[in-house]
């Protein structure tokens, strides 16, 4: 049964290694310098990600269950701050009017300055369309997988919050920094993973659930979803 546990989690890391790499290097806080529109853009991201993850979860009788982590980041996109950041986002529009040659260089250089920060822009098309719905008929073992992921986006937000609260500061960071540590909370769910998910069948249906949660937060990161 030691041996069983221990492979259910190596099987999930292995099944998404590459996946979690590529979301490292390319989200929106993943850019040289990181702003509060690059943040609220990070925040878009997870909510659209995870908007129709809890309704789905809650049509099945038994298997994993998410805490209200939507809850918290609406609730962090609610702040003035992130409000103002979005709304500065989407007045940016080129302008109509006829330019000298002097002020098409100036602008061109500028536009040039700022491309490794035009992925919030980016991303705030990508969020238009409505998210596509989970499969009706998962087995419990795949929403473990998915869960794995979700759950473990908590420990990544608590490296970032370290990461970002000073630069950000004074924006208290909210989601980022949750309620205390994730330490606790991610042992218990790798209890319940480990007693749920046993037999090679369903290690392999969770990493199959673990893999199309990482591939759908990636498409609306490329917005390709």
């Amino acid at each position: 049964m030691e041996t069983r546990e221990q492979d259910v989690l190596a099987a999930l890391r292995s099944a998404t290694a590459a996946r979690h790499a590529e979301l490292d290097a390319h989200t929106p806080l993943a850019a040289p310098e990181v702003d509060l529109a690059a943040y609220g853009a990070h925040l878009r991201l997870l909510e659209r990600w995870l908007a129709p993850v809890p309704g789905w979860l809650a049509g099945f009788d038994v298997g994993p269950q998410l805490p209200d982590y939507l809850g918290a980041i609406r609730a962090d996109l609610a702040h003035s701050a992130l409000v103002s950041a979005a709304a500065g986002e989407e007045s940016v529009t080129p302008s109509s009017q006829p330019q000298s040659q002097s002020q098409s260089q100036s602008q061109s250089q500028s536009q040039s300055q700022s491309q490794s920060q035009s992925q919030p822009q980016q991303l705030l098309l990508s969020l238009s369309q409505p998210p596509a719905p989970w499969p009706a008929q998962a087995s419990a073992a795949y929403r473990w997988g998915v869960c794995y992921v979700v759950e473990g986006s908590q420990l990544g937000g608590a490296v970032l919050y370290k990461r970002l609260a000073s630069r950000l500061a004074p924006h208290p960071l909210d989601y980022l920094r949750g309620n205390g540590s994730p330490g606790p909370r991610w042992q218990q769910f790798l209890v319940a993973l480990r007693a749920n998910v046993v037999e090679p069948a369903q290690i392999e249906d969770a990493c199959a659930g673990a893999r199309d949660a990482f591939d759908r937060l990636i498409a609306l990161n490329r917005g390709t979803s």
